[in-house]
């Protein structure tokens, strides 16, 4: 587990686990999609794309359900072009709208 003072996430060494802890422990969630937030700098964009194509493959394999029915989403608003082509089926575009964040120092 990855926890920033902006973020929480898992590792994708994790997302099998993690997955399948939400669809056995807690029958009222419907685990729909995976989401990736990549380098603030984008410096690894392909990198974290791959990256979760892969645990999507990964979690629809362990978990028996079609690749289809569990969306990517992808934390980019500068490269949803690319996040598109790479098969994200959703795209936050936040600092598109509302401009550049500032994140804090870790």
């Amino acid at each position: 587990m990855t926890i920033t003072k902006a973020k929480i996430g898992v590792d994708p060494s994790g997302c099998v686990e993690l997955a399948k802890h939400v669809r056995l422990n807690n029958p009222n969630l419907v685990l729909s999609g995976l989401m990736i937030i990549g380098m603030l700098d984008y410096s690894s964009t392909p990198k974290n794309f791959k990256a979760l194509a892969n645990c999507q493959e990964d979690v629809c394999k362990e978990l028996g359900i079609p690749e289809e029915q569990l969306e990517l989403f992808v934390d980019m608003s500068s490269d949803f072009e690319q996040t598109i082509e790479m098969g994200s089926t959703n795209v936050r575009v936040g600092s598109t709208i509302f401009g550049a964040r500032e994140y804090p120092k870790n």
